[in-house]
């Protein structure tokens, strides 16, 4: 699988991964098997709109009005990070 992300990437969590509040923690997590990785805000906030609908320039264009500002290199690298870990799979568009 190619990693390199474009705008029109649609990224979705992988079918072994899921995004879930960890109420010990107070945060959400993402289970991969064997693995527990917690999440800060804005990592959450980009995976759960990895639905495989939204595009990765409609993940940034989202954020950015949440945050007002969101370095679309950080959103790629972070999304580069986690497909090469297989937490993430992309549909190119």
């Amino acid at each position: 699988m190619d990693a390199t992300l474009t705008g029109s990437d649609r990224p979705r969590l992988a079918r072994h991964v899921r995004l879930t509040f960890d109420r010990t923690r107070q945060r959400q997590i993402l289970l991969h098997p064997e693995t527990v990785v917690v999440l800060n805000g804005s990592g959450a906030d980009i995976l759960e709109l990895c639905d495989g609908r939204h595009t990765v320039a409609e993940i940034v264009a989202e954020l950015g009005a949440r945050y007002q500002t969101v370095p679309d290199d950080e959103v790629r690298r972070f999304l580069t990070r986690l497909v090469a870990r297989r937490c993430v799979e992309l549909a190119h568009g």
